[in-house]
């Protein structure tokens, strides 16, 4: 653990209430707030500094100076015992925010910023970050943190430990429930053997539901024993993952999928079930990569 949040900051609406959700987290973390702004320079010519008949606030820099300065004030509004620094960088926000996260224990980003196009419920850089972050990643819609639980989606699979371990972690930090959920069909759910060797094909009636259930009690039992203020409550639903997830969040304060489950192909670096929830769930999303995704 580093110590360290960092956030995006670009003077959107979506960037400020990125901010605030930072400052809380640094907060009841105790670790420092990093706020970046990455400064991309103009294709057509215009002056950094101030021009020869502006004056010394003019330019493109002292403009985005202002927006960190904007950012600080937010943040120490929401938190004022978080010490929080200003890093103006040079380059793209996707490759910028993905170095910060080498070092960062949490990367937030408003879920659309200044440059996104109007129709657009996620950036594209809030959804690349996720796929490439190095750490969590929080994208945060432009609305205040409720007071719902923490909702989890389990899928059982070895990636999906980090990100169960990140949605204990942030139920003890805000002191909420974690509602646990795995969702399964007859298509993704692994048939368990048969119970007779004579009856190759044959199972008792729930022996698919049965299996489901004790993965998620098997998932969740190290995590338990760790984090034992933490209340949960968890539910096998036998229904599609994405839109059961995306019906739960609307009464939850936050939502942590993994960035890849079981059934996922090869390569990609985010999966459809977590790009589903950063597009279209009604509450915070945080992405936790496996460990063995990190490079």
């Amino acid at each position: 653990m580093s110590g360290l949040v960092v956030v995006g900051v670009d003077g959107s609406a979506s960037a400020l209430a990125a901010v605030e959700t930072a400052a809380s987290e640094a907060q009841r973390r105790g670790a420092r707030l990093r706020l970046v702004h990455a400064f991309v320079l103009p294709t057509l010519y215009a002056p950094v500094g101030p021009t020869i008949v502006g004056t010394p606030d003019d330019g493109l820099r002292a403009l985005v100076e202002c927006l960190l300065i904007e950012a600080e004030e937010r943040a120490a509004a929401v938190a004022p015992g978080v010490h929080a620094t200003q890093v103006l960088v040079e380059g793209d926000p996707l490759t910028v925010l993905e170095e910060q996260s080498r070092v960062a224990d949490l990367v937030v980003v408003g879920s659309r910023g200044m440059g996104g196009f109007l129709g657009l419920v996620v950036g594209s850089t809030a959804v690349r970050l996720a796929a490439r972050g190095r750490c969590p990643v929080m994208v945060v819609r432009e609305r205040s943190e409720g007071a719902g639980p923490i909702l989890l989606g389990v899928d059982g699979s070895p990636a999906g430990a980090e990100a169960i371990d990140f949605a204990f972690t942030e139920a003890a930090l805000h002191g909420a429930v974690l509602r646990a959920v795995h969702c399964w069909t007859t298509w993704n759910a692994p048939m368990p053997p048969p119970q007779d060797a004579a009856m190759p094909y044959a199972n008792e009636p729930g022996a698919l539901a049965g299996g489901e259930a004790r993965l998620l009690s098997e998932a969740l039992a190290g995590h338990r024993a760790r984090f034992p203020e933490v209340r949960v409550e968890q539910e096998t639903v036998h229904a599609g993952t994405r839109e059961t997830l995306i019906e739960a969040s609307r009464s939850a304060r936050l939502l942590v999928v993994g960035a890849r489950g079981r059934g996922g192909f090869t390569g990609l670096l985010l999966g459809s079930v977590s790009q589903a929830m950063l597009h279209h769930a009604h509450c915070t999303v945080a992405v936790a990569r496996g460990t063995s995704s990190r490079g």
